[in-house]
């Protein structure tokens, strides 16, 4: 999403959806901070309904990622050119929330993560420390890939390979979706 939005869109896009990433680190947080992690981690149930959810998303990524034409023909704008774009910061911001909060293996990693971290005696303030510290990781690594592919050059030549890219990756997200929902965990 990161990569997507900075080279199609622009830099500040690509900043903000970082942000929106952030926010779906702090979700996780919170309800791993609240114990819903200890409830999903005993309960089979809870716990596969997630599963499927997740598997089903990473496969309709890649379906999207295989249907792709690749962006080869946009004109690459530099950074002093105004953009016209109906791509808000809103919709940037929501791309990044809602791609890590319904992201499986993000959640699958802070169940990991924060189960062990994390217990019903652990104070409040070193939960929101945990996830402070967590979005901040998350906004400087995006926010500094953003700005790196926003390069002229890099954005140029992502954009001629972009096709290729997105098929790859769709045959891979496809394939995670797959390899998760016939996954047997535990």
């Amino acid at each position: 999403m990161i990569i997507r939005n900075s080279v199609l869109h622009s830099r500040r896009a690509g900043i903000i959806t970082a942000f929106g990433l952030a926010c779906g680190v702090a979700v996780h947080t919170l309800y791993c901070g609240l114990g819903i992690a200890t409830l999903i981690s005993q309960s089979a149930t809870l716990f596969m309904a997630l599963k499927y959810i997740g598997a089903a998303y990473l496969i309709y990524i890649g379906f999207k990622a295989l249907r792709s034409k690749g962006y080869a023909d946009m004109k690459v704008v530099s950074e002093t050119d105004v953009q016209q774009s109906t791509y808000s910061g809103y919709r940037a911001w929501r791309d990044g929330f809602f791609t890590n909060l319904l992201n499986p293996k993000a959640t699958m990693f802070f169940l990991a993560l924060f189960t062990q971290i994390i217990k019903p005696d652990t104070p409040a303030i070193m939960v929101a420390l945990y996830g402070l510290s967590a979005s901040a990781v998350t906004i400087i690594w995006f926010s500094s890939v953003a700005s790196v592919l926003n390069q002229r050059h890099i954005r140029r030549a992502f954009l001629k390979f972009a096709g290729w890219i997105d098929k790859i990756c769709g045959v891979f997200m496809i394939g995670l979706g797959i390899r998760l929902a016939i996954s047997k965990i535990g």
